[in-house]
């Protein structure tokens, strides 16, 4: 499949958006007691807003999901600092399980709720795995 050269613009400018919302809001958060709480409710937010984008969009308007799904949201949430944080956690491993789970529980939540939600904005409906197929 060759690569689309547009997709890939608009996943790169997208992705500069997310990426600069992440730092405005994660920037001014010092205390590092605080900071992974932070980022799961960023990651939390992301999750949510993807659902919702895909949910809404479904498989219609590719260039759009580039830059909102992939872009925009891709550059706003971050696995790779969740997982350091929770590492520099592990010296109180029961506080590093409760940030990981919590941190996968937010996501996952928040993924399910936007997909329901974009798909009633967008009119579609639930897609049964073998129809997915």
């Amino acid at each position: 499949m060759p690569l689309d050269v547009r997709a890939l613009g608009y996943v790169v400018v997208g992705g500069a958006f997310g990426v600069l919302a992440r730092a405005l809001l994660l920037d001014p958060v010092t205390d590092p007691a605080v900071l992974p709480w932070a980022t799961l409710g960023v990651n939390a937010a992301g999750s949510f807003a993807l659902g919702l984008v895909v949910g809404a969009l479904g498989d219609s308007r590719p260039h759009v999901r580039a830059f909102l799904g992939t872009g925009v949201l891709g550059g706003f949430t971050t696995y790779s600092a969740f997982a350091v944080e929770t590492a520099l956690w592990l010296s109180t491993p029961w506080l590093a399980l409760g940030l990981a789970a919590a941190s996968v529980a937010a996501g996952v939540t928040g993924a399910v709720a936007g997909l329901a939600i974009g798909r009633a904005l967008g009119g579609r409906r639930r897609a049964t795995p073998e129809a997915a197929e």
